[in-house]
Order: structure tokens, then C-alpha cells, then sequence
């Protein structure tokens, strides 16, 4: 049975349970994740042929370190990099190295910053000069899975008409969504309770209601769903080595819907790809 807490109420540990915010406490998220999303917009100016993760990682920690923020999975579970950079037929946790980018590839940059307690969680796809259609098509539809399961964030809905959003749309693309990652609680915590699932029924789930937290992150493939996890302990890729793309937003649940707490500030939500029509 899933149970609801106030938030200022529940221990700093993910006990299970689903807290519940307040307009207060969406003002310290919406803190955190605009770093977040700031530093994003950053890289986008960054990213290109020749550049090696590690660079980005350095650039990440100095950009935080410069506003007052530490990365969250610096030192997480042992964990080593303040940054995951997956590139290509990563699915995600990507851990950055000396390895240059190349022409072609796509890579997902996901950042975390913890700024005054508050965990601002967000990744973008980047393109990497000159990229194939397939890889652009790959990564119009993720970022429209990522809309179209925020678009069904509501109260009285259950999470499960999140995943049946991005499934319905992802599989109509004929791409497949991977299982074996979800989206998750956020706030005081990195990773909390509920799961969010990027697949499934309208009416599975817990119930969502106002004052909660997640993100929301399809990880979409080309090819088929599966997904094995490297020697690394983290490196998670497509068995069949199929291009995997990725885009995550933090939202907070609101009395007619939700508010996206890391939207970029410049427009460049989705780097690389032609701007959207005006709505």
C-alpha cells in the first residue's frame, strides 16, 4: 500500500514512502535545478570532435563549484566523475575518460547539482558535429517521449499513464523503451520513492498528487530494449549495440499539472535538433 508524507515530516532516507512538498520547497528545487539546466546550456558550446569526457566532467565540477554546488554522484556508491557523459549505444551512467569524441556520435551529458540540500537532476543529448539521420530522428522522438509523458503528470492520474504515454509513442516510432531504468523521486533526496516507469498501464502505479517530485527520463532505443551493465559496475549499453538516446526533466506536481524545474533559461532543451514551432 503506497503511503504519502509531508516532506518536512520524513527522515533524510528513502524509506518508501512518497513526500509530499511544499510551494516553499519547490522554490529551493527550483534553485538547484536551474544551476542544473544553466550548466547544460553551458556545454552545448562545448561539446564537439576532439573534446574527451573528462573534460566535460572537470567543466561540470568547476561550474558547480563556482555557484555554491557539489555534484551529486561525485563519490555516490563509489562512484568517481561528477558527470555521466553515455555515449552512442550507452544507455546511460557513461563514465567520463581521456577518450575524445568523434564526428557522428551522440552523447547524453546527465547532471546532478546539490545546492543548499536540493538535488537539481537533468540530461540533454548533445550531437557531436555532423550526426546521421537516424541519430537526430533517434533523438526528436526521446525528447517527444520525454513531453508526452510530462504531459500526462496531473493529480488523481497514477504514474503508470507517464510510461504508457512514452511507450504508445516510442513504439509507433518503432523504437523500444528500455525497462531496466526509471525515472524516480527527487528533492532532499537523489533518488527516492516512487519509481517512475517509462512503461506500462494508466492504471498502475502509485497515484500522483500534489507536492511531488520526480524526473521523468525515457531512455529510448533504435533497436531492441535489452540492456546489459559493463564490467565497470555502471556502464549500462545496448545488447545489440543499437543507438540509445536519453532526455530527463525534474517536475513538481501542481494543482492542475506540474512545473518543470529544469528547463534551460536559453531555449536549448533539446541541443542540436531545429527548434519547435511556436505553440
Amino acid at each position: 500500500m503506497v503511503t504519502y508524507i509531508d516532506a518536512a515530516s520524513a527522515p533524510l532516507k528513502n524509506t518508501g514512502v512518497i513526500r509530499l512538498y511544499t510551494l516553499e520547497d519547490f522554490d529551493g528545487m527550483r534553485k538547484a535545478c536551474q544551476l542544473t539546466a544553466r550548466c547544460l546550456d553551458e556545454l552545448a558550446a562545448i561539446v564537439r570532435p576532439g573534446v574527451t569526457t573528462d573534460a566535460i566532467d572537470r567543466f561540470v565540477f568547476e561550474f558547480g563549484a563556482d555557484h555554491g554546488a557539489l555534484p551529486a554522484t561525485l563519490n555516490y556508491r563509489g562512484y568517481t566523475k561528477s558527470v555521466c557523459t553515455s555515449i552512442n549505444h550507452v544507455v546511460c551512467h557513461g563514465i567520463p575518460d581521456e577518450k575524445p569524441l568523434r564526428e557522428g556520435d551522440i552523447v547524453n551529458i546527465d547532471v546532478t547539482y546539490v545546492l543548499d540540500g536540493w538535488h537539481g537532476d537533468s540530461s540533454r543529448m548533445y550531437p557531436v558535429g555532423q550526426i546521421k539521420r537516424a541519430a537526430e530522428r533517434l533523438m526528436e522522438v526521446t525528447y517527444e517521449c520525454l513531453l508526452r509523458g510530462i504531459a500526462a503528470v496531473k493529480p488523481g492520474v497514477r504514474t503508470g499513464a507517464i510510461g504508457a504515454a512514452i511507450q504508445a509513442y516510442a513504439e509507433a516510432e518503432r523504437c523500444s523503451v528500455v525497462r531496466d531504468f526509471c525515472g524516480h523521486g527527487v528533492g532532499r533526496l537523489f533518488h527516492d520513492t516512487p519509481n517512475i516507469l517509462h512503461y506500462g498501464r494508466p492504471e498502475e502505479g502509485p497515484e500522483i498528487r500534489e507536492g511531488m517530485i520526480f524526473t521523468i527520463e525515457p531512455m529510448i532505443n533504435l533497436g531492441k530494449p535489452h540492456v546489459k551493465v559493463l564490467s565497470d559496475g555502471w556502464t549500462a549499453v545496448t545488447r545489440d549495440r543499437s543507438l540509445s538516446a536519453q532526455y530527463e526533466h525534474a517536475v513538481g506536481v501542481t494543482a492542475t499539472g506540474c512545473e518543470i524545474f529544469t528547463l534551460s533559461p536559453g531555449g536549448f532543451d533539446r541541443p542540436g535538433l531545429p527548434p519547435l514551432p511556436p505553440a
